[in-house]
């Protein structure tokens, strides 16, 4: 039920709950999203990851939670006595009758305007692609001239200059001075980038500054700067504020380090890692060549070893030519004994593999008389099969039937006929005598 109808209906009794509810659903429904300020107290961070705590200003104060599901956003953490500005929706606690404002957005006070502006030109430039890695050039590794655009009072600058000293102090330093704070601060940062590759008097370029506010570091934030870095022809450093400060020149910069002390590390090399390497390197030259000069010693021994007189040389030769001559006669001496023996073995082989020729012609003619005489017997029998076959075909030869009265009768389809019962007036007969045949007809014959 509404608070309306409830205010229309007078003698309606309310219970307390019903009456926190429609107070809860008045102030959620009128009021809407709005950014509140204040100071923060009673900061208390529940077991459950909830915000709870009061924002107040010298006339009044509201209790405030923030839920984890929005605080885990932040990327900075509160504390007490911060003036912060606050994204709320107003609210009511029923189970004590509070008024609260529930947090969507939290910031520090007075930087919601500077906040959208770097965001809204860290967005532009990065679809620019000024942020692309691929444009980003690689630092010198031995600089020759080293330029700093920084503020001559700042205290970054004496960072710089001592960790330069310590690490490289060859290396000459050009500083551009300018101011790195202030009206006009991001301008004249730019114009000496420009000046520092017009002069082209330096391998690299660090633009720094100490750690501030964010109204303290704005000038690295301003387009002009990014511009001019983009633009530049010399590999820029940035090494602006703290390590947890962010600005648009370390986005656009070739390389962004946490700090200024650390941006002075990156372009220059250390002098006592140099040195250790140094080091190293000529313990490995002189370790190979100690290895060179023993392999060449003991090259030298071996061949002095190898090194013999020309006579005593000649008389190892004719040594050896006299070894390879009583060799090569044994050689042949050994080769002649092996064909004698080989042929010998020949002999007695084909002697024991010769033929008995009286004895193959006497088994030949055996051989022959056996065959002549199997084939006159085969062909004796194959005669006596023949003339028995002949007899037998004569025997069963129709002709010789018919040669003694008979005859063969057969109807007009060329069967023969041997029941008469079968025949009808008019049939037509072919008989068959021993000597030519004869044509019939068949009728009714007459009792």
């Amino acid at each position: 039920m509404s608070f309306e109808h409830f205010l229309a209906d007078k003698n309606r009794i309310l219970s307390v709950g019903e009456l926190m509810r429609s107070v809860r659903q008045l102030l959620e429904g009128g009021l809407p999203l709005m950014w509140v300020k204040g100071e923060i107290s009673n900061l208390t961070q529940a077991a459950s990851g909830h915000w709870y705590l009061s924002l107040k200003d010298e006339r009044a104060q509201v209790r405030c939670v923030m839920f984890r599901n929005r605080n885990q956003f932040l990327d900075w953490q509160p504390r007490n006595g911060a003036q912060v500005e606050i994204l709320a929706l107003a609210t009511l606690y029923e189970a004590r009758g509070d008024f609260q404002l529930t947090i969507e957005q939290m910031r520090p006070a007075g930087l919601g305007a500077l906040f959208e502006a770097f965001e809204r030109l860290k967005r532009k430039l990065e679809a620019e692609g000024l942020f692309d890695a691929d444009r980003k050039r690689t630092l010198p590794e031995f600089p020759r001239r080293i330029g700093l655009v920084t503020s001559p009072q700042a205290a970054a600058l004496r960072d710089v200059l001592t960790t330069l000293r310590r690490r490289m102090p060859g290396i000459p330093v050009v500083l551009y001075p300018v101011p790195v704070q202030g009206e006009g601060a991001a301008a004249k940062v730019a114009q000496a980038i420009v000046t520092a590759n017009q002069r082209a008097e330096c391998d690299v370029l660090i633009v720094c500054r100490g750690g501030g506010s964010i109204e303290d570091l704005w000038a690295f934030n301003e387009e002009v700067v990014a511009r001019a870095i983009a633009g530049s022809a010399l590999p820029v450093v940035s090494g602006v504020g703290h390590e947890t400060d962010f600005t648009i020149c370390d986005f656009v910069a070739d390389l962004r380090a946490a700090t200024p002390t650390a941006a002075a590390q990156a372009v220059t090399p250390d002098r006592a890692a140099l040195k250790q390497r140094l080091q190293q390197a000529e313990q490995r030259l002189a370790r190979a060549q100690q290895g060179m000069l023993q392999r060449a010693m003991q090259q030298l021994d071996y061949l002095q070893r190898r090194l013999v007189h020309p006579a005593a040389r000649a008389q190892q030769q004719v040594q050896h030519l006299d070894h390879l001559r009583q060799r090569l006669g044994g050689a042949l001496a050994y080769g002649l004994q092996r064909q004698r023996w080989r042929w010998q073995a020949a002999s007695q082989r084909l002697d024991a593999a010769r033929p008995d020729l009286a004895s193959l012609q006497q088994r030949q003619t055996v051989s022959a008389t056996r065959l002549q005489t199997a084939l006159h017997r085969q062909l004796q029998q194959r005669q006596e099969r023949l003339d028995t076959l002949a007899q037998h075909l004569v025997y069963l030869d129709p002709r010789q039937v018919l040669a003694r009265g008979y005859s063969l009768v057969q109807d007009e389809q060329g069967r023969v006929v041997s029941d008469g019962g079968r025949l009808t007036p008019g049939d037509e007969l072919r008989i068959t005598f021993a000597q030519g045949w004869a044509k019939v007809g068949v009728r009714l014959a007459e009792d």
